[in-house]
C-alpha cells in the first residue's frame, strides 16, 4: 500500500471515528439528564470511553491530514496502548462472568439464580456491606418490585409471566420456601417455610423490604451485571478487530514515516536480521 493511499485511509477512517466519539460523549450526556442517580454512575465511563476514542481519532486525523510523523507515531503508540487494554478487559470479563446460568422452577417460565454459581469477584463486592448498601438503596428507588401489580393485573398472569432475574431474586421470595402468591406483590407469610434457606426469614411483603437483603437479589444482581459485562466484552472484541484491522494495520504495515515500515521496525528490534 502506497504512502498516499495509507495516509488517505487513515484520515477518512478517523475523521469517521471521531463522529462516532462524539456520538457516544452526547450519549453520555443525555444519559446523565434522564436516568437516576443509581444509573448516572454508567455515565463517567461512557463519557471517558467517548472521550478517549475521540482523542486518539483526533491525533491520527491531525497526523494524516496535516502530514505530521510524531502525530502519527503518537496515534500508533496509543493505539497499541488502547489495543492492549481492550484485550486485557475482554479476557478478564470473559473469565469474571464464567458461571451463573441460572435453574428451571417447575412451572415457572423464567430461571431462579443462586449466588454462590457465580464468580468470586461477584461474591466479592455483592457480599460487601457498603457496596450492597448502595445497590440495594437502587434498588428500591426504582421500584421495579412495586410495578409488577401495574404489569400483572391477576395472580394467572403473574405466574405466567417471565420476570427478569432482579425481579425473579428481589421482589419475591425463593420457590423453595414454599410461600404461595396473593398477587404480584404479596405472598401469604402466615406457611412455615418448607426450607432453611435463610433468604425465606429475610423476605416481608414491605415495599422497602421485599427480598432486598438475600442472597437470592444479590444473584439477580449478578446475572445483571454478568449480561451487562458480556455485552461489553463482545463490544470490546469487536471494537479490536475494527482497530486491528483498519487504522492500525494500515498504519502498521503501510505507511513508512522513515522510510521504513513499522512491521520492519519490530522485525529488526526482535530478530536483529532485515526484513
Amino acid at each position: 500500500m502506497s504512502r498516499g493511499t495509507s495516509i488517505f485511509v487513515i484520515r477518512w477512517i478517523n475523521f469517521l471515528t471521531m463522529i462516532l466519539a462524539i456520538a457516544v460523549i452526547c450519549f453520555g450526556i443525555w444519559m446523565s439528564t434522564h436516568h437516576d442517580a443509581c444509573r448516572r454512575s454508567l455515565t463517567l465511563p461512557v463519557m471517558g470511553i467517548g472521550a478517549l476514542v475521540l482523542l486518539v481519532s483526533l491525533i491520527g486525523f491531525l497526523g494524516a491530514w496535516k502530514n505530521v510523523t510524531i502525530l502519527l507515531w503518537a496515534y500508533l503508540v496509543i493505539l497499541c496502548l488502547i489495543l492492549v487494554a481492550i484485550m486485557a478487559f475482554t479476557v478478564l470479563a470473559f473469565i469474571i462472568t464464567n458461571g451463573g446460568s441460572g435453574h428451571a422452577v417447575a412451572g415457572l417460565r423464567y430461571k431462579e439464580y443462586h449466588l454462590q454459581d457465580y464468580s468470586s469477584w461477584f461474591l466479592k463486592r455483592l457480599n460487601n456491606t457498603k457496596n450492597w448498601r448502595h445497590l440495594k438503596s437502587c434498588l428500591v428507588k426504582t421500584e421495579d418490585c412495586n410495578d409488577l401489580p401495574k404489569k400483572y393485573k391477576t395472580l394467572k398472569e403473574y405466574k405466567l409471566a417471565e420476570l427478569t432475574a432482579i425481579e425473579a431474586g428481589c421482589c419475591r421470595p425463593p420457590s423453595e420456601c414454599g410461600y404461595p402468591a396473593v398477587n404480584a406483590s404479596y405472598y401469604d407469610l402466615s406457611y412455615h417455610p418448607v426450607s432453611n434457606n435463610k433468604d425465606c426469614k429475610l423476605y416481608k411483603n414491605a415495599p422497602s423490604v421485599k427480598c432486598y437483603d438475600c442472597d437470592s437479589c444479590k444473584a439477580g444482581v449478578a446475572q445483571y451485571m454478568k449480561i451487562e459485562w458480556r455485552v461489553g466484552a463482545i463490544f470490546n472484541a469487536i471494537l479490536f478487530a475494527i482497530l486491528v484491522c483498519s487504522p492500525f494495520s494500515v498504519l502498521f504495515f503501510g505507511y513508512k514515516p522513515f522510510g521504513i515500515s513499522v512491521s520492519c521496525i519490530l522485525c529488526w528490534l526482535l530478530c536483529k536480521e532485515e526484513c
